[in-house]
């Protein structure tokens, strides 16, 4: 995927886009350079991290402290800080491979991900370049460690209500307010703070563990991640040099909801890296516990959560990588040699605001449906706190919350593509026209053509029945939708699906022209998952017309609705069997990328 093709792709555009139209990155692409550097995370969780799981998760905070050294020795914390401060400056797609490697135990995962995310690239990409000779050198060999400060008591998805204070003094900024939920804040030498200088404009300050005024209060009691440290932070006259401003005055929401878009993505191939060690053992567990005389994997319902765990999996790794795929190929038109380099690299991820959601929201949710369908494949000894299932379900519920809210999220994936469509970004207005007058004579299945043309066919009539459902709900509604949170959300849903069931058919497809060894399982899942989906986007679609018309006009934006469900499944259960049968036959989750 060239430089230049990607800057035809624009957030959001996969809505308008022909199936396949696009550049799209698979985990099939990846060279020998990553894949090492994968090999080497691997290496270290399996032989130091997983290893000493329990003791990880007894809040043993000298330990964690201890890996994260060992993981800078080996470059793994420096992967996306420039070379000029002892980083390797990384694609992100290499950083992503070895996060998915690094988030196999679940408290680990959010330590690591807190540090090298939003703890080092507020530097990274705000930082003067004296701050980043003094930090970035120190973060990126495990020096030092970091935490990122930005939610308060009375304001957390209200980022921008927080009440710390930050003023100036003379040559120093004094600050005083407390944090709350702070990751890493037990052991983290310095912190990204936010605060309101003279109370008014949100801004962001450096400020080290040994700076006078700051302290950390006791380790929350959590219901999962029971090894990672979440305090709170209190500034009680905490005085800074003035050269400690991030940014610029008044300018902190660019830093903090910036980085937090960096982190949504990275959540996503997090999960997908927890979904894969979840799915490994609830194989190996279904294969050797009997009953009625045989293994429990070999019973219909018991397949069908394996292949849903799998499916799911194969989806994700699709959905994640296009999207860190498209934010590379536009970080590629930036320099860090530029003197508004930060701002710009931001920019060009920011693009893919709308990816980025998605893939925190939908693969977050996809961790959680697998860690409870192992719980239950488990069944009684799931419940249990002696079996792996049990600790998984814990510690994934907080991807829900964590990088803003699920349902904060939902509402910028729809409120972001109508902003951009209002301003002219988009043409969504003009692609909602062309689908009003293809209801006479919808987009037939022969239009299509390839191994998986009929799949293909289906996201095609799920983006248009998508399509005459917003657009109803925007010329009804107008202004007032970015309000109705409901149909915002279930505009989101859609959206979710429709990019995912392109992303895995996209990538299904090229698999099985390309003769891939794993190419007949990834097809299978592919038509599992577009099997189940394409329904969803059209109860949605009726759903959403529901919401906003009634009477005759419903009926009306029914029929519409209608044609376009000429798409015809074929059997899950068969689907489910083959795919079960694989994942029984290799242990694993198959489809090997590193």
């Amino acid at each position: 995927m060239s430089t230049a093709a990607a800057e035809q792709v624009k957030g959001g555009s996969f809505l308008l886009t022909p199936i396949g139209a696009m550049p799209q990155f698979t985990p099939e692409d990846f060279g020998d350079e990553a894949k090492e550097f994968a090999r080497a995370a691997k290496d270290f969780i399996q032989g130091e991290v997983l290893p000493k799981d329990e003791e990880i998760d007894k809040l043993n905070l000298p330990l964690t402290v201890e890996l994260m050294k060992k993981a800078g020795e080996l470059g793994l914390l420096g992967l996306e800080v420039p070379e000029a401060y002892e980083g390797m400056d990384v694609d992100k797609r290499t950083a992503m491979l070895v996060l998915e490697e690094m988030s196999k135990q679940g408290s680990f995962a959010v330590t690591y991900s807190a540090n090298t995310g939003i703890g080092t690239l507020p530097i990274v990409y705000f930082g003067t370049e004296a701050q980043k000779r003094t930090y970035l050198p120190k973060l990126a060999t495990g020096e030092w460690l970091a935490a990122y400060a930005l939610t308060e008591a009375g304001s957390g998805s209200d980022a921008l209500g927080a009440k710390a204070t930050a003023v100036l003094d003379g040559d120093s900024w004094v600050l005083n307010g407390t944090k709350m939920w702070i990751t890493n804040a037990g052991f983290a030498d310095v912190f990204v703070i936010f605060a309101k200088v003279d109370g008014q404009q949100f801004s962001a300050f450096i400020v080290e563990k040994t700076d006078p005024g700051i302290s950390t209060g006791a380790e929350e009691k959590k219901l999962g991640i029971k090894g990672s440290s979440t305090r709170t932070v209190i500034l009680e006259n905490c005085r800074i040099p003035k050269d400690r401003l991030l940014g610029e005055i008044g300018k902190g929401h660019k830093i903090a909801f910036g980085i937090l878009n960096i982190g949504r993505f990275k959540l996503g191939v997090g999960s997908q890296g927890g979904m894969k060690r979840i799915l490994e053992y609830a194989i190996r567990y279904t294969t050797e516990r009997q009953q009625f005389g045989k293994s429990i994997n070999s019973f219909g319902l018991i397949q069908q959560k394996l292949a849903d765990m799998a499916t799911k999996i194969f989806v994700c790794e699709a959905m994640n990588f296009r999207t860190v795929g498209y934010i590379d190929e536009a970080l590629h038109g930036t320099s860090w040699d530029s003197p508004t380099a930060g701002a710009d690299k931001m920019a060009a991820i920011d693009e893919y605001t709308i990816e980025c959601s998605i893939s925190k929201v939908w693969a977050s949710e996809a961790l959680f449906f697998v860690a409870d369908e192992a719980v239950q494949a488990f069944g009684g000894y799931g419940f249990s706190a002696e079996y792996p299932p049990e600790k998984a379900l814990r510690d994934c519920r907080i991807n829900r919350i964590f990088e803003g809210t699920n349902e904060i999220n939902r509402l910028l994936i729809a409120g972001t593509l109508l902003k951009r469509a209002m301003k002219g970004d988009l043409p969504l207005m003009q692609f909602g026209q062309q689908v009003a007058k293809e209801i006479s004579n919808p987009v037939k299945a022969e239009t299509f053509t390839g191994p998986l043309a009929r799949l293909k066919h289906g996201v095609e009539l799920s983006k248009r029945q998508c399509m005459l459902a917003a657009g109803l709900a925007v010329q009804v509604l107008g202004q007032k939708l970015i309000d109705n949170q409901e149909v915002m959300a279930r505009m989101s849903n859609m959206l979710m699906e429709i990019y995912t069931m392109e992303s895995a058919v996209v990538r299904a497809e090229r698999m099985l022209e390309g003769g891939h060894r794993w190419a007949q399982i990834a097809r299978d899942m592919t038509e599992l998952y577009v099997n189940e989906s394409w329904h969803k986007v059209h109860g949605d679609a009726r759903m959403l017309c529901a919401d906003v018309v009634e009477g005759e006009a419903l009926r009306h934006a029914l029929a519409g609705v209608k044609a376009f469900t000429e798409f015809h499944p074929t059997s899950s259960a068969r689907l489910r069997g083959r795919i079960a049968s694989e994942l029984i036959q290799k242990g694993i989750y198959p489809i090997e990328v590193a």
